[in-house]
């Protein structure tokens, strides 16, 4: 691990920990304060919450380049942090449907900086060779401040309500601009950070090749259509299970869904630990299978029963899931695009994609409810998850760089 990174490695920790409540923003709370306090219907919900995805989704390969092309990273995330915050906290003045879809649009836009910004962030001050490791502690103290914030809104909810995760929101941004500012501007590599490779003294004197490459690789386009179908049949899962949560008892409604988020984080952390230190030692492809598999078993286990605790029991499993997900998503693309100067579109490419998924995972999952009920909707994310197994585990190829040589792309094409 170079000297930069342990300069760093603090104030890194804290900017992941930090931001991890902001980055999502209200996620399934939105869900729970539209569906206990405002009152709207299911399907309403499964809109709203669409229509602001997808303009988040818009934002995803934009925001990559940007984060590619910038040097100013650091103020691009803190920036993002500050829209996130004042477009959430401001909902409760006018919960109207427009209102709340273009406020949740925008800042679903800002927060499409964070996931390329963080990535180059890191892959510009560790490089590639101890990339995995300090990907996997990223997503290790992201999930740490997931549920801590998570805990702290589940507590805070039972005295105070649901209104008060837009408070914590706010507290939360405002650490994370504290812990961005701590890492200095000099670590950056800022060629190392768009995947150009690391020269012996610490700099690239490779171009960037054309975007066109980038459609040729056909890996490339496996993975993004495999992440497709993760979102798919993950994005709407924790919404549904937070509504049936609601439903089973309105008044610990968002208390309960605190509960499902910290036992999943809890969990997260260990497993993107694990991932960071074993992606280069079992390779890429067996772990992700893996995190697809896993969300079958949740798909086929929610319907079996309303119970509170089964349903927070079972929501155990998306740690695993999500957490090999968060820790491999940008080393597999990484992989995949080293010396072409466009890791960081590449991920906003593949987000966007992936976006889409999730965004009609909650609209689809909200329609099947309304007509069908959760237990179908639950069952229909899971063959979803299937098909995406199916896919990835027959086409992809295994990425890590002992088999692959990081399936590098011909640049300057």
């Amino acid at each position: 691990m170079r000297d930069a990174e342990t300069t760093i490695k603090y104030p890194l920790d804290a900017l992941n920990f930090f931001l991890a409540d902001v980055r999502d923003g209200l996620g399934p709370y939105l869900a729970i304060y539209l569906l206990t306090v405002q009152k709207w219907d299911e399907a309403s919900i499964g809109a709203v919450m669409s229509v602001a995805a997808i303009a988040g989704i818009l934002a995803q390969t934009p925001a990559g380049a940007l984060i590619d092309r910038t040097t100013a990273k650091r103020a691009a995330v803190i920036v993002a942090a500050v829209i996130v915050t004042a477009g959430s906290i401001v909902l409760p003045l006018a919960p109207n449907f427009l209102f709340v879809a273009t406020t949740q649009a925008l800042t679903g836009v800002a927060a499409a900086i964070f996931a390329p910004a963080l990535a180059a962030i890191t892959l510009g001050i560790v490089g590639p060779r101890a990339f995995a490791r300090r990907i996997g502690r990223n997503e290790a103290f992201n999930h740490a401040g997931n549920a801590v914030a998570a805990a702290l809104a589940g507590g805070l909810a039972y005295f105070f309500g649901p209104v008060v995760v837009f408070w914590l929101m706010a507290a939360m941004a405002l650490a994370s601009i504290v812990a961005m500012l701590a890492v200095p501007a000099d670590a950056i590599d800022h060629e190392v950070a768009r995947g150009l490779h690391e020269q012996a003294n610490g700099r690239s004197d490779e171009q960037p090749s054309g975007f066109r490459v980038l459609l040729t690789c056909k890996p490339l386009l496996i993975f993004a259509a495999a992440t497709v179908l993760f979102h798919f049949s993950n994005a709407a899962m924790l919404p549904l299970v937070g509504q049936k949560l609601a439903l089973v008892n309105n008044a610990l409604g968002t208390t309960l869904m605190s509960a499902c988020i910290v036992a999943a984080q809890l969990v997260m952390v260990p497993v993107a630990m694990l991932v960071g230190h074993k992606a280069d030692v079992w390779g890429r492809k067996p772990i992700f299978a893996c995190a697809l598999a896993v969300l079958i078993v949740r798909g086929t286990l929610y319907p079996l029963s309303d119970n509170p605790y089964w349903l927070v029991g079972v929501q155990l499993l998306d740690g695993i899931g999500a957490g090999i997900y968060g820790a491999l998503f940008p080393l597999v693309v990484a992989d995949l695009t080293q010396g072409t100067g466009h890791f960081n579109v590449s991920q906003g490419a593949i987000a966007t994609a992936a976006g889409l998924g999730g965004a009609l995972s909650t609209f689809v999952a909200g329609v099947i409810v309304v007509f069908a009920g959760y237990s179908a909707a639950f069952l229909t994310l899971a063959g979803i998850a299937a098909l995406g197994l199916i896919l990835f585990a027959t086409l992809m190829p295994e990425t890590r760089p002992v088999e692959a040589c990081h399936q590098r792309l011909v640049p300057n094409v």
